[in-house]
């Protein structure tokens, strides 16, 4: 993998540039641009290449409206004209997921010895999971880490985001169609449009109290 100067200059710009937006503009945001952003967000890696996440993208009118509700009247959802619900799948592992067997070997990412051993491989290190009550919060974060692509991503086309937290997850479930699912699990909303308003850079910590080496405190 190759990096230049200008990429990394671009990369971090964008990474600094970034806030968190609770007000928006009514702008619609064009569908290809939507999928082309959710595309990148899915480019993140997962554990064992499963991809158990899923987005759906909210931008009618009821359905925003039912993630207000769900939201507790948060204006997010009421004005920014897209919102992204990152969906975590805890038991995607049971599926087999032949799909990713079948294209990571025909791409030469994986040799055959690797994946054929791969779906027992799975099987035992989820079956762990499950046994230690760890399923959810293992596909959460596979979910949360698509999240922070799509946000980079958006900034990136000159879009706004926000990490949304305080929202009811069954109300949420309901508004996109999951109710009663407990293999699905929400892992956060993502509000994306054009800004309607700025926000400055509230500052970070000084490294010195939150980079360490070789031990937490050092």
């Amino acid at each position: 993998m190759q990096s230049t100067e200008t990429d990394r200059a671009a990369v971090a710009r964008i990474i600094r540039a970034r806030r968190s937006i609770r007000h928006y503009r009514p702008d619609p945001v064009p569908l290809p641009l939507v999928h082309e952003l959710v595309d990148l967000a899915l480019e993140a890696p997962s554990s064992y290449n499963l991809q158990a996440r899923s987005v759906v993208i909210v931008s009618g009118e009821e359905g925003r409206r039912a993630l207000t509700e769900a939201t507790g009247g948060q204006p997010h959802p009421q004005e920014a004209p897209v919102t992204l619900v990152f969906v975590a799948e805890s038991r995607a592992w049971r599926e087999g997921r032949e799909d990713v067997l079948e294209t990571a070997s025909r791409l030469g990412a994986w040799s055959e010895e690797f994946a054929t051993g791969l779906p027992e491989a799975v099987r035992q290190f989820h079956e762990d999971l499950h046994d230690r009550g760890l399923e959810r919060e293992y596909a959460v974060k596979d979910a949360m880490i698509a999240a922070s692509f799509l946000m980079i991503a958006a900034e990136a086309a000159g879009l706004a985001t926000s990490p949304m937290n305080g929202w009811d997850e069954d109300l949420v479930k309901k508004a996109i169609g999951i109710e009663g699912r407990d293999d699905l699990h929400i892992a956060l909303l993502v509000p994306l449009g054009l800004p309607a308003e700025t926000r400055r850079h509230p500052g970070r910590r000084d490294p010195s109290l939150t980079r360490f080496g070789e031990t937490y405190g050092r």
